[in-house]
């Protein structure tokens, strides 16, 4: 892939920094000071400090009462501090950023871990468009907040630095995003064994029914001698990789395609490094927002040859979401949030709906490609024990194979090294 001479410059900008200042040049410097001071204090007492934070703070946190009022820029900030999660005014959910401190806490409380591992940081603006797409759509849905604040230990772990670029307009205007990067939650026992993942983006409906069920298989894990662990494991996840295959052959059946293929297994198999464009595909929802980006960064003879080749037939893989399009509506917290984040809103409010559903079906679509490309494949990993002990040991193989974005390629797919740009020293700064 060529990029063309444009300025793109790619930036690694610190964008809660510039959201202290905007906070600054409205707020007493002594309230910001204040406010970071106890969000630091009681972001050691752990979730329990957070639920302080919340309670002294309940009459300005009201994100309820109207789309159009939210808490101040000082006190969401505060709060996202002390939680380590962007708009956590929203969610209200703490994360803890230490795997030896969530086994810990997971040991104490008998819960299992949810550990999300994302490119980017979960409280910066900018991180990979996945983990963008759980704080807005599954995080701050009530059922799946009140199931993880309940039931669970958060913890999230950055994989890799996510790539930003900055396309600078030259009259003032600059449009900023990140390109390529997935996300996948993984659930683990107070030890930090891995019992299942979910990989990437999944609708409200069926995030919660994952959650639900890997709980499940947790607490049942956690009840056998050591000697039984494994094959435990192993049935687990033989059974789910049959549901999967099942449930594949059934909605293929309600489209009429009396015989379907086998599930196909994620593209890894090529022996060229996968390009960034063939990544974002994977994920449906974020390959909308970067395939502009991606594609102005291409030359016109690559967008011509278009190297990307459908996994399946694309009229299927619509269908088969139209089915499970229920399981994708946001609520009404979720709803809020995104109008709240929007761009000018006065002009795009007639817009919403539109906006909403187009996402939702996005969402959908994400759901059942995850599931059926890339989670039978972890099923798959984990009836054969292929690296599936360590989090992660099975966190490289991933990103690897499902992801598409090794360890091994610093550029993610961004500089194929049989290219040529014609720039010096191939525009790298």
């Amino acid at each position: 892939m060529k990029f063309r001479t444009l300025k793109y410059p790619f930036t690694l900008m610190l964008v809660s920094f510039s959201f202290w200042q905007t906070a600054d040049a409205q707020t007493p410097v002594a309230e910001i000071s204040k406010l970071s001071q106890e969000a630091s204090v009681l972001r050691k007492q752990g979730p329990s400090g957070l639920q302080v934070f919340l309670k002294s703070h309940a009459d300005t946190l009201n994100i309820n009462s109207s789309d159009a009022v939210l808490p101040s820029p000082t006190l969401r900030l505060a709060l996202d501090e002390l939680c380590q999660q962007r708009d956590c005014y929203a969610s209200r959910l703490y994360w803890y950023t230490d795997i030896e401190q969530a086994k810990a806490a997971a040991r104490t409380s008998g819960k299992p871990i949810l550990s999300l591992r994302l490119l980017g940081r979960l409280d910066q603006d900018l991180s990979c468009a996945n983990s963008r797409f759980f704080r807005v759509a599954l995080y701050p849905n009530s059922e799946i907040s009140k199931l993880l604040q309940d039931r669970f230990i958060l913890h999230w772990q950055t994989v890799r630095p996510v790539p930003k670029v900055t396309i600078d307009f030259g009259d003032g205007r600059k449009l900023e995003r990140t390109i390529t990067g997935n996300s996948i939650h993984y659930i683990l026992d107070g030890s930090g064994r891995p019992i299942d993942a979910i990989p990437g983006l999944y609708s409200p409906k069926a995030f919660l029914r994952q959650l639900q069920q890997a709980e499940v298989a947790v607490k049942n894990y956690s009840k056998l001698r050591q000697s039984d662990r494994e094959s435990f494991l192993r049935k687990y996840h033989s059974d789910r990789l049959n549901s999967i295959q099942a449930q594949w052959v059934a909605d293929l059946s309600r489209l009429g395609i009396q015989s379907p293929p086998q599930l196909l297994q994620s593209p890894s198999n090529s022996s060229q490094p996968p390009t960034a464009e063939i990544a974002s595909s994977l994920a449906v929802s974020k390959m909308v927002v970067e395939r502009p980006m991606l594609n102005a960064l291409q030359s016109d003879a690559e967008r011509n040859q278009d190297a990307l080749a459908e996994i399946t037939d694309q009229e299927v893989w619509n269908k088969i979401a139209q089915l499970y399009a229920a399981d994708a509506q946001l609520d009404q917290n979720s709803i809020s949030l995104i109008r709240a984040k929007k761009s000018q809103p006065a002009n795009t409010q007639q817009d919403m709906p539109m906006i909403m559903k187009k996402f939702e079906a996005t969402m959908a679509l994400d759901t059942i490609r995850n599931e059926y490309m890339l989670h039978s494949q972890i099923h798959q990993w984990f009836t054969q024990g292929r690296q599936t002990s360590s989090v992660e040991a099975l966190n490289e193989q991933v990103y690897a194979q499902l992801f598409l974005t090794p360890s091994s390629d610093p550029w993610l797919g961004l500089f194929p090294s049989d290219s040529y740009s014609a720039i010096d020293n191939d525009g790298i700064r």
